[in-house]
């Protein structure tokens, strides 16, 4: 069934708007809202549901508030950094005539400072998950100027068995440190499984469960 003429006509509008160079900065920040709202949400609600049914007490409808909340929080957050990125790099490409490579980090620090400042839970995964990678990236760039000697090996396995030692001996013995989720992680894998009383907690549940 085709169309109404009114539709056709509008989507025609809609559609020339959008190849509009004109428009581009400003419609490329719509999109990048939309796409940060997706992104978010696809990223965060499979992570909350997981870790919600493993480590959180309360009943089903409190479990499934906190898995809608935490993504929400994620998707909204995203979205708005994203458009509020694009929106100031391309102001700042508009006043100084070209783009430069400080508009990408001035640009996202203020809008990291303005969408992620707040210490929550979420932004702090979040803001841990690009910490770690920007250091990643940055020993790599160290490299590939000359900042940094190029190793003659492999030195991943050093760098995985640091980052494995600090991290347990951190939960050993200054847990308080560790962000809560990571906590909760490693208190199944390192502590519950300390703890038994027959076969049914040492095999099929991690804990007993409560006679009726």
């Amino acid at each position: 069934m085709a169309a109404p003429p009114q539709l056709r006509t509008l989507l025609f509008a809609v559609n020339s708007l959008l190849r509009k160079r004109r428009y581009h900065a400003a419609l490329a920040m719509l999109k990048g809202f939309r796409n940060g709202a997706v992104y978010g949400a696809k990223i965060r609600a499979p992570h909350a549901l997981v870790m919600t049914f493993l480590f959180r007490s309360g009943s089903l409808r409190e479990k499934l508030r906190a898995i809608l909340q935490a993504t929400y929080t994620h998707s909204w957050n995203l979205a708005r950094f994203v458009f509020f990125y694009k929106g100031l790099c391309a102001l700042l490409s508009h006043v100084q005539g070209k783009t430069y490579q400080a508009h990408s980090f001035v640009s996202a620090f203020i809008g990291g400072l303005l969408v992620f400042g707040n210490n929550n839970n979420i932004n702090s995964q979040i803001s841990m998950y690009l910490l770690s990678r920007a250091l990643f990236a940055l020993c790599r760039l160290g490299v590939e100027k000359g900042f940094i000697p190029e190793p003659r090996s492999d030195l991943f396995p050093w760098f995985t068995a640091l980052v494995w030692g600090l991290v347990l001996w951190l939960f050993e013995y200054h847990r308080p440190t560790l962000q809560p989720s990571l906590q909760s992680s490693m208190t199944y894998l390192y502590e519950d499984s300390n703890v038994w009383h027959d076969l049914s907690d040492f095999l099929i549940y991690n804990k007993s469960q409560p006679s009726k």
